[in-house]
């Protein structure tokens, strides 16, 4: 069982700390050094592999908790939560804003008000929601249960 424990905190926060790379300071660097043109492409592309991250790391963590079995219940529910709303983003809404992303000619010159961008925005929103979740909820696991 100590093999379970230590594998449930590095895919913990393999997980989250991926997440708070990417979103805290991989991200704002891009689109700090980089035309949103240019930033939104990189972040397009890694995407998907971010995601498969998140779902991998999770899903390993799921597993190791279940063995472990001390307590799981609270632990297993929120990492179902977690990866619910990783899946959720993955296999939902990262396609759908993608494909938006592909209609729309250039977001430097395309107005926010353009029905794509708004609809874009819109799902930006709910994806970003998402992953603050995600990350509290690994840092609940981390630091707390």
């Amino acid at each position: 069982m100590q093999i379970a424990a230590i594998l449930y905190r590095l895919s913990l926060t393999f997980w989250t700390g991926g997440i708070a790379l990417f979103t805290f300071i991989l991200t704002p660097m891009l689109f700090k050094a980089l035309s949103r043109d240019q930033a939104g492409q990189i972040v397009g592309i890694l995407f998907p592999g971010y995601f498969r991250w998140g779902l991998a790391c999770g899903a390993i963590a799921l597993a190791c908790r279940l063995v472990m079995r001390n307590n799981a219940l609270v632990p297993a529910c929120l990492l179902v939560v977690m990866l619910a709303l990783t899946s959720v983003q993955a296999f939902s809404i990262e396609p759908r804003a993608a494909a938006l992303k592909r209609q729309i000619p250039s977001f430097d010159t395309t107005p926010k008000e353009h029905p794509l961008r708004r609809e874009f925005a819109k799902l930006h929103g709910i994806s970003a929601v998402c992953n603050l979740a995600v990350v509290a909820g690994g840092i609940v696991l981390v630091v707390v249960l």
